[in-house]
């Protein structure tokens, strides 16, 4: 299959097929996602929490981000791959959100960047996009200002919340976004900002009304076990399958059935007598 572009995203939304998307942080999950025939693939700066372990995401760094999407670009080969620009890779000014998103197309080999914010981030939404860099929006719960919308909750739920969405999202398509993500947003404000809007939606915990779905790979296959969010779907319990796994490595050491002869390799009978005359000659010189 040939690599999604923006026009063929936004062809399958007119079209009326809602968009799958799935963040990812790695080659190897990357490969098995593209071959599954994802549409688009978001190196989410959740990696600092997700994979390394941290409380919230504001640890995760440009240089980071850059290794990650990395890997995951070359994984790739048909799904549309967006970089998450992280915590003050885009705030300080325009000209720095420009240069940041550029080292994720140039260095990262990515297809578009993704920043959260709305009409306090305009100004940087044009610039990227007059640079040619294609950007998706990010609404509702933003991670990156957790403390400031009182964190981890859903946005939106009453009226002047919900008119402030809808005038952001406008905003932001206005200023050059070519789809926006909606995460933990209430259903019908979903459903409602994406009748307005010309450019396609993306909902993560937000409803079933948006142009296209995503989740986190992670809590598609069970693979991270210290919270589940109501709005995740677990297709899979890998994380149980690898842990018995390892159960069983263990095990299998302290019985001493593993290694066994068909996981070793072997040395001609002439190479092994010549090596064990040189050892016995070693040992008999040390004594």
């Amino acid at each position: 299959m040939p690599k999604l572009t923006v026009p063929d995203l936004l062809t399958k939304v007119r079209e009326g097929t809602p968009l799958s998307m799935i963040t990812c942080y790695d080659y190897p999950s990357a490969r098995i996602i593209d071959r599954a025939g994802v549409d688009i693939v978001l190196v989410g700066d959740s990696v600092a929490m997700t994979v390394l372990g941290n409380p919230n995401t504001l640890p995760a760094t440009m240089d980071m981000m850059v290794v990650f999407a990395r890997a995951v670009a070359r994984g790739c080969e048909h799904a549309f791959v967006i970089g998450d620009m992280p915590y003050m890779s885009y705030q300080v000014s325009p000209s720095e959100a420009v240069r940041n998103a550029g080292r994720f197309m140039a260095e990262a080999g990515v297809d578009a960047v993704k920043l959260e914010g709305g009409r306090n981030m305009v100004e940087a939404v044009r610039s990227i996009v007059r640079a040619g860099i294609p950007v998706m929006g990010h609404l509702g719960l933003t991670p990156q200002s957790a403390s400031m919308i009182g964190g981890y909750k859903v946005q939106g739920r009453t009226g002047s919340a919900a008119i402030a969405l809808l005038e952001d999202a406008l905003a932001l398509q206005e200023a050059g976004v070519f789809s926006i993500l909606l995460e933990l947003v209430p259903a019908r404000v979903t459903e409602v900002i994406t009748e307005k809007l010309d450019v396609p939606t993306i909902s993560i915990g937000s409803g079933a009304g948006a142009s296209g779905h995503c989740q986190i790979f992670h809590d598609a296959i069970g693979m991270f076990e210290e919270f589940t969010p109501r709005h995740a779907k677990r297709y899979a319990d890998v994380g149980a399958t690898i842990r018995a796994a390892m159960e069983s490595f263990c095990q299998e050491i302290r019985d001493h059935t593993y290694p066994g002869p068909e996981h070793s390799f072997k040395i001609d009978r002439q190479a092994l007598q010549e090596f064990l005359t040189y050892a016995q000659k070693r040992t008999e010189g040390n004594s």
